[in-house]
């Protein structure tokens, strides 16, 4: 009963967190945009073996690499401009 406790406690922590793109650096902001792009893939690809199968095929492979790299860049421009291009700072 434990650990069904724990999980309980573990989704409500997770639930109270609010989501949010404001970081408080560039460097946070690129980290957040890496795993917005992680958390794309094995949200659209639930099949771990799957997902871990085609890793080996796409991980040697340029253009899918390059396409990799433009999705981060994408969730980048995004993080950035939710924080007005980290321009407030001081």
């Amino acid at each position: 009963m434990a650990a069904q406790s724990s999980d309980s406690q573990a989704t409500a922590k997770k639930e109270e967190t609010p989501l949010t793109l404001i970081t408080k650096t560039p460097e946070e902001g690129f980290q957040l945009a890496v795993k917005l792009s992680r958390k794309g893939v094995t949200t659209t690809q639930k099949d771990k073996n799957v997902l871990f199968m085609l890793r080996e095929v796409y991980s040697r492979d340029p253009d899918a690499l390059i396409a990799c790299s433009q999705v981060i860049a994408i969730n980048f421009q995004t993080v950035a401009a939710a924080n007005n291009y980290w321009r407030d700072q001081k």
